[in-house]
């Protein structure tokens, strides 16, 4: 077993590899080499011919990890001792990938015996002629410390564009704390012992939670690169439905798949339901994990900060709207300041309107007007996505479309295709040569 885990007490750029945070900076040749004790000769074969064609780490999916709630846990029979599936739906491809597993607001250690990624055929099963598993430094069992972080060697492993995977996990021991994703908005599959490797989980306990993955890489060419969206319940896909994998960065990610000029884009959500940018809320702060959730992640090119109104919905005076507004600018305004000083294009949301929803009221409502103002003023953000104008309605533009809503500020599966599709797709350009 190979205890391997990376401490979040200092910045995460200390111990996860450049390549990992950022396009280009490190060889990629470099990494796979590093992995020639944990691969076959067949599969190191196989990436080594990605590689000569190849030269970046891009995420392709991810969930911004947080503390799991006493009311998310996972169900009994629980993670120690036992097997979890967990299925996700990436955005590009690629022919090498690389996992990453977090434990970071766990307070003691977890360890993962056996983890094994595969085709999902649906459901509970995988294509098991597709099962392959990880190794972490060559060994196929990682611990990781509470407050930490693990990144899986590179294995060869054909995944195809919007392709569903399956991560199966046989834990040791576990934290009572546990690190995932509540609002995975998936059906996840748990059963008594080691069975990572069978083909189906019949008679496994579902839960609709991610635990413990954080994120796909796949090693892609120069051309390929990666946009960060920072949420909330919105983004998460609140109102979204369990299984299909419809919520807007999904659209997105649907329509620049389409598009021969934006094929190379892959998207990640970093949305927590019940998020707030300043204080309170469910989740870390969007001020306190943007650099892990938004800088962090690998090959990004574009930012979209897509929050505000859970700090919003909470002003009931107009010296609240006033100091709260103020707050949320200062905010996008080091938010864009540490984009840029990574060479990242950072695009503003606009808040969307949310009459008839307990939120609303005099205040919040001049608060969401002047916050959106500054998102609409040319040269704060590079550019705005006017979610707000497009999903309003033009009978009472302080209200969602009554046929895109669920509940007066969450979008349907109409109104987050909606948003998704309003989205011009020129704000992600392929780099010039």
């Amino acid at each position: 077993m190979v205890v391997m885990s990376i401490p979040v007490k200092t910045p995460i750029a200390q111990h996860i590899p450049q390549s990992f945070l950022r396009a280009g900076r490190a060889s990629v040749m470099a990494v796979i080499v590093l992995s020639l004790s944990s691969t076959s000769t067949q599969c190191f074969s196989q990436a080594k011919s990605t590689a000569a064609a190849a030269t970046t780490w891009v995420g392709t999916w991810t969930a911004a990890p947080q503390l799991v709630e006493p009311g998310n846990m996972p169900p009994s029979p629980g993670l120690t001792n036992n097997s979890l599936r967990q299925i996700v739906r990436v955005s590009i491809g690629g022919d090498t990938l690389r996992v990453r597993f977090s434990n970071e607001f766990s307070t003691s250690a977890v360890t993962m015996n056996s983890v094994q990624i595969a085709a999902s055929t649906g459901g509970d099963t995988i294509d098991v002629s597709t099962n392959r598993e990880l190794k972490f430094r060559g060994s196929p069992a990682v611990t990781m410390d509470g407050g930490t972080a693990v990144i899986s060697d590179p294995i060869a492993f054909r995944l195809t564009p919007r392709m569903d995977v399956a991560l199966t996990i046989y834990f040791g021991q576990t934290s009572a704390t546990v690190t995932g994703h509540p609002g995975s908005r998936t059906t996840s599959y748990l059963i008594d012992g080691n069975t990572t490797s069978t083909t189906d989980f019949t008679g496994a306990v579902t839960t609709d939670h991610w635990y413990t993955i954080n994120a796909i890489d796949v090693l892609a060419p120069s051309t390929a690169a990666s946009v960060a969206i920072l949420g909330n319940s919105i983004t998460d896909g609140r109102g979204s439905k369990t299984n299909l994998q419809n919520r807007w960065p999904d659209v997105l990610s649907e329509a620049l798949l389409k598009d021969s000029t934006t094929r190379h884009v892959g998207v990640l959500n970093l949305g927590i339901g019940g998020n707030c940018v300043l204080a309170g809320g469910l989740g870390p702060t969007a001020v306190s994990r943007y650099d892990r959730d938004i800088l962090g992640q690998s090959g990004v090119r574009w930012a979209i900060i897509c929050e505000g109104v859970n700090d919003i919905g909470g002003v009931t005076s107009a010296g609240g709207a006033a100091t709260v507004s103020n707050n949320l600018i200062n905010a996008y305004r080091q938010m864009i300041l540490k984009a840029h000083a990574s060479n990242i294009k950072i695009y503003g949301a606009t808040i969307m309107p949310f009459k008839g929803n307990a939120y609303y009221n005099q205040y919040s409502e001049s608060c969401r007007s002047t916050v959106n103002q500054w998102i609409r003023t040319p040269g704060n953000y590079d550019a705005c996505i006017d979610f707000d104008k497009v999903m309003r309605d033009p009978q009472d533009t302080l209200r969602l479309v009554s046929t895109y809503q669920n509940d007066g500020l969450h979008p349907d599966t109409t109104g987050y295709r909606t948003m998704g599709q309003s989205i011009n797709l020129t704000l992600f350009p392929a780099p010039t040569p």
